[in-house]
C-alpha cells in the first residue's frame, strides 16, 4: 500500500512537469495585430498559427451591438522561416470593409480549429478635418523594451489612433530560427491588436531577404510591405525602405524601382487639389540622412547613401534627399540611432529657420526627427560632443515620440517618457512654393 501511495505522490508531483511538457495547440490563433490597407472603411486583420486551418476568419461587431454578428473570411499563406530547422507557419490575413467611420468594433479572428482573444479597435475616421493622434518610434527588441509598458497602457485607453514603427523590431525575428520574432509579435498583440500598427524594414529585418518582415506584416499595396502610402486625416503618410540602399544583394533594381513608385507618389499627392485636401507629407524610414552620433552610420556621412544616393552602382542610384524636398515633404521621421534628436529645418547640410525666434514656423526646408530610443538590446549609441547646426536637441533618455496632426496648418511633436522636447510645426502653405 505505502508504494502505490509513493507512485501516486510521485505522479501527482510530476504533473505541472507533465502538463508544461504537452505541445501547444497548433491552431490556435496568436500574435493578432491589425493595420489599415489603405483604403476607406478598412481594416486587416493579421495571425499566425503552426498548424494550417482549413478557414481564416473574423468575426466581428459594432461595440455594445450584438457580438460576431459580421463575419470576413480571407487567407492563409505558409511561411517558411530561413534557419536551419525550416519552420513553417500560417500567416492569415481577412480585410474588413464597409466600417463606419470612427466607430468601434469588437473582434476576434482563427476558426473552428481554434479562437483568439476578443479584441476592439476603432476605425478610421475618413475626415480629412479629423486630428489622427500617433505614437512613434524605431528599434523596439524583445529585450530591454522600455517603452512598452507605457505603449501597452496608453493604446489600450485610447491614446492612440495610429503606431509608426520605423524599422528594427524585435532583435531579430530571424533568431533562433523565427522564434524571436513569434515572441515579439506576442508582446506588441497588446498594442497591435487596437491600434494600426503601421511599419517599415530596418537593417535588423534583413536576414533571408527580410522574409519574416515581409510576411509578418501586411501593409497596403503589392510591395510586401517595403514601401507604400496613405492617407490619414490632412496627412498623406509615405513609408519607405533606406535598406534597398545597404542590402544590394537582393537586387540594386529596388533602388529605382522605390525612387520610380515614391516620384509618382509625390506627383499624385502634389495636385493642386489633393495637396488642397492633404497638404501634410509626411515621410518615414529606418537610416536617416542626418544624426549627430559618433558611430559611423551612414548618416554620420557627408555623402550619405540615402541621402545622396550611390554611384557605384550602375546606374548610379539616385539619393531621395533632393525628391523629397523638390515635392515640399514636412516632415521625416527616422529611428535606426537608438538616441533622440530633433533637427532644425534643413536641406543640403544648410539651416532653413522659418525665422531666428520661430524656426518652424513657416519652415524653408523639411523637418527631420530621429526616435530610435524605444528600447532594445543594444541600449544607446553615443553622441558627437559638437553636432552641426543642424542639430536642436538630442537625449539619449528612453522614450518616443508623440505626433498629432491637428488641422492643415498646425502638427505637434513631443518626445516622451516623461515629455522632455515638444514643437509646433506651423505652416500656412505647404508644397516646393513653401520654401521661398
Amino acid at each position: 500500500m505505502v508504494s502505490v501511495v509513493g507512485a501516486v505522490f510521485v505522479v501527482l508531483s510530476l504533473a505541472p512537469l507533465l502538463v508544461l511538457s504537452v505541445p501547444p495547440i497548433g491552431t490556435q490563433p496568436e500574435q493578432v495585430h491589425i493595420s489599415y490597407p489603405g483604403f476607406p472603411g478598412s481594416m486587416e486583420v493579421t495571425w499566425t498559427t503552426f498548424n494550417e486551418t482549413e478557414e481564416s476568419i473574423v468575426e466581428y461587431g459594432l461595440w455594445g451591438g450584438r457580438l460576431f454578428e459580421l463575419t470576413a473570411k480571407g487567407k492563409a499563406t505558409l511561411f517558411v522561416d530561413g534557419g536551419s530547422e525550416e519552420r513553417k507557419m500560417y500567416i492569415h490575413r481577412v480585410t474588413l470593409t464597409d466600417l463606419r467611420p470612427a466607430s468601434a468594433y469588437v473582434y476576434h479572428c482563427g476558426s473552428e480549429a481554434g479562437w483568439s482573444d476578443v479584441f476592439s479597435f476603432t476605425a478610421l475616421n475618413e475626415s480629412t478635418s479629423w486630428s489622427p493622434r500617433f505614437a512613434i518610434y524605431g528599434d523596439m527588441g524583445n529585450e530591454n523594451p522600455q517603452s512598452l509598458a507605457r505603449l501597452q497602457k496608453e493604446t489600450q485607453v485610447g491614446t492612440y489612433d495610429v503606431i509608426l514603427h520605423v524599422g528594427d523590431f524585435a532583435y531579430d525575428m530571424h533568431e533562433d530560427n523565427g522564434r524571436i520574432g513569434d515572441e515579439f509579435m506576442r508582446q506588441i498583440q497588446s498594442i497591435a491588436a487596437y491600434v494600426p500598427y503601421m511599419t517599415c524594414p530596418g537593417n535588423h529585418e534583413a536576414e533571408y531577404n527580410f522574409s519574416n518582415y515581409r510576411n509578418r506584416f501586411s501593409m497596403p499595396g503589392q510591395t510586401e510591405s517595403l514601401w507604400y502610402s496613405w492617407n490619414v486625416g490632412s496627412a498623406h503618410i509615405i513609408s519607405l525602405s533606406t535598406e534597398i540602399y545597404f542590402f544590394l544583394d537582393y537586387g540594386v533594381d529596388l533602388i529605382f524601382k522605390q525612387y520610380e513608385w515614391l516620384k509618382k507618389d509625390l506627383e499624385e499627392a502634389n495636385r493642386p487639389e489633393n495637396r488642397a485636401e492633404r497638404p501634410w507629407i509626411i515621410t518615414m524610414g529606418h537610416r536617416p540622412m542626418y544624426c549627430s552620433n559618433n558611430d559611423k552610420d551612414d548618416c554620420t556621412l557627408f555623402e550619405s547613401y540615402v541621402r545622396l544616393g550611390r554611384n557605384d552602382t550602375k546606374p548610379p542610384a539616385p539619393g531621395l534627399e533632393d525628391l523629397l524636398y523638390l515635392y515640399g515633404v514636412d516632415l521625416e521621421l527616422w529611428a535606426h540611432e537608438h538616441t533622440y534628436e530633433r533637427l532644425w529645418p534643413v536641406y543640403g547640410y544648410k539651416v532653413f529657420n522659418g525665422s531666428i525666434e520661430q524656426p518652424y514656423v513657416n519652415p524653408k526646408a523639411p523637418v527631420h526627427i530621429i526616435t530610435g530610443s524605444a528600447g532594445c538590446r543594444e541600449n544607446h549609441d553615443p553622441f558627437v560632443p559638437n553636432p552641426r547646426d543642424w542639430s536642436a536637441f538630442r537625449s539619449t533618455d528612453y522614450g518616443y515620440t508623440r505626433m498629432q496632426v491637428h488641422n492643415t496648418t498646425h502638427l505637434y511633436l513631443e518626445q516622451y517618457g516623461k515629455v522632455i522636447d515638444s514643437i509646433w510645426v506651423v505652416k500656412e502653405k505647404h508644397g516646393f512654393s513653401a520654401w521661398f
